[in-house]
């Protein structure tokens, strides 16, 4: 489980299957209301709390977005209340009302420290693709977005391993990517990587 705060706000979690597994935690429980993911929710804050200082209490609005190889991502806010509102102050500190908002991702989003990684990995999931691919800059990495990869699930198992041999799955979303990345090749960034490197 990693935390980062995005604002004063706001904070995003990236949560991989092994992390939901650990607590007994299929990708679908996390669309249902039972303890063991108020569990996980709580243990997140806990650790928010304890990296970030990132405090709950009151109404926060939840977002999961699940990425299919890579996990999930969980972007909390927390909601404007009044300071000096005697109302507030009749809340168990405790208690806070969450308005949970859920979204699938077929991308899959990949980053690399280093050009020469992304090259490589390139070349070996060349024959594995037909078409597609983005590659951005972002923070000092690169990162590849694939969409709309249609294959069986031994190939897609396949191209997530050599994936993640050359690279890490990351939290960060195709929209912090278009908003404040660099693009460095828009189409078919495999397969452009391949005809132009080696």
């Amino acid at each position: 489980m990693r935390v980062e705060r995005l604002g004063q706000d706001k904070i995003r979690i990236f949560l991989t299957f092994d992390d939901l597994s650990e607590r007994g935690i299929e990708k679908e429980d996390m669309w249902r209301d039972i303890p063991k993911v108020h569990e996980l929710f709580n243990d997140m804050m806990e650790q928010a709390y304890q990296e970030l200082g990132f405090e709950v209490s009151g109404p926060v609005a939840v977002e999961v977005f699940a990425l299919p190889a890579q996990g999930m991502v969980v972007i909390v806010t927390r909601g404007k209340t009044g300071v000096n509102s005697e109302k507030d102050e009749e809340f168990d500190e405790d208690v806070y009302e969450m308005e949970v908002t859920l979204e699938e991702s077929d991308l899959i989003i990949y980053a690399f420290r280093d050009f020469e990684h992304l090259v490589e990995a390139a070349h070996r999931i060349n024959t594995l693709l037909t078409s597609g691919g983005t590659c951005y800059f972002y923070q000092e990495k690169y990162f590849l977005v694939l969409e709309d990869v249609d294959l069986d699930q031994d190939r897609y198992q396949r191209l997530i391993a050599i994936l993640s041999e050359y690279g890490e799955a990351t939290p960060t979303t195709v929209y912090v990517l278009e908003e404040y990345g660099k693009v460095v090749l828009q189409d078919d960034a495999v397969k452009e990587i391949c005809k132009h490197f080696w």
